[in-house]
């Protein structure tokens, strides 16, 4: 700044004002300091800014699921990319929370303290534990994703309705004999088991035990194993099932094929999330698409507003994101 200072014949608080874009200086002069400071290649050192602003621009990223998929599980990961996105419009930087310092062990919110990162987004982790609820419970702003609770900010996407949309379809072609394959225990699996129950109801279907397994998401081996088992050793033989994600679906087509069967034909199949790629198989996956672009947007936009101390309304604290079916070649008509 001193020699910025020097080549401008200005004072050094001349030039802070200047590349603070502040209106107290002279607009020649304002214009003059940034296109020196640019040919000299300044660039402001974030340790000092912060300890001026009590601000780093940096946000805190949380994803710790059971299956360990981190980066991998498409769903968080694109979301993630969308909030990357629209948080690095606004001068933000994200870094990923862990519960390592160095060779220390700490907790979230230690890592996040000696982060000093002004805010977290949580997604794709188990909210239960204790760790994790005294992040959500701290004085840092926190957006989660797909987790509601009292007093806090989420993000959701409309599992009840996803669920809803995948029966209707399949009541549709005439499937009254549906099983459902569930994800491991969480706030978004209870909420789709709990639409299903509901809709086989309304429907007035009735579940058979037999049809309701818990496995895993992203668990291809189990996936296939309860997939053999429904079309093997229960009396009778499902004529559609319900996965609880696009990864596991394939698994389960793999265990029908592996039947002599045809998925889509023999046996319907029923996705969740909307994978873009796996909508390139053959047959393509009947599936529900989870719109992750507007999650991750949505997710921003909640994180600025909290970090910028604007109001938010009560119906404003929790948002939540449609889903839409897309009826591939994977249900057949009876």
């Amino acid at each position: 700044m001193k020699d910025i200072a020097e080549a401008c014949g200005v004072s050094t608080a001349t030039v802070s004002k200047a590349l603070n874009n502040r209106d107290d200086v002279n607009p020649a002069t304002k214009e003059r300091v940034q296109e020196v400071a640019r040919q000299l290649g300044y660039l402001p050192n974030a340790m000092a800014r912060a300890l001026k602003t009590k601000k780093t621009y940096n946000i805190g990223v949380l994803m710790v699921d059971k299956a360990q998929s981190g980066l991998k599980h498409r769903y968080f990961a694109s979301i993630l990319d969308s909030f990357k996105v629209s948080m690095e419009r606004s001068g933000y930087d994200l870094t990923f929370i862990s519960n390592q310092v160095g060779e220390q062990t700490c907790s979230y919110y230690e890592h996040c303290m000696y982060r000093n990162v002004d805010g977290v987004l949580a997604a794709c982790v188990d909210f239960h534990t204790p760790e994790v609820q005294v992040l959500l419970k701290s004085n840092l702003p926190v957006v989660s994703i797909d987790y509601m609770a009292d007093h806090s900010y989420t993000v959701v996407s409309d599992n009840q309705d996803g669920m809803r949309q995948a029966l209707a379809y399949a009541f549709s072609r005439g499937h009254r004999e549906i099983a459902y394959i569930y994800g491991e225990d969480a706030q978004v699996t209870e909420i789709r088991k709990n639409a299903f129950l509901d809709t086989m109801a309304a429907h007035h279907c009735e579940v058979r035990n037999q049809f309701l397994r818990q496995g895993k998401y992203l668990h291809t081996e189990l996936a296939y194993q309860l997939t053999q088992e429904l079309l093997t050793n229960c009396e009778h033989r499902p004529t559609c099932i319900l996965y609880p994600d696009d990864i596991c679906a394939i698994a389960g087509m793999a265990a029908i094929t592996d039947q002599h069967l045809e998925p889509g034909k023999d046996i319907s199949v029923i996705g969740y999330d909307g994978d873009p790629i796996l909508q390139m198989l053959r047959p393509s996956l009947t599936t529900i698409q989870q719109d992750v672009d507007t999650i991750g947007q949505k997710a921003a936009k909640l994180m600025l507003k909290l970090l910028r101390k604007e109001q938010i309304l009560p119906e404003e604290q929790t948002i939540s994101c449609p889903s839409i079916l897309l009826a591939g070649e994977t249900v057949a008509q009876l």
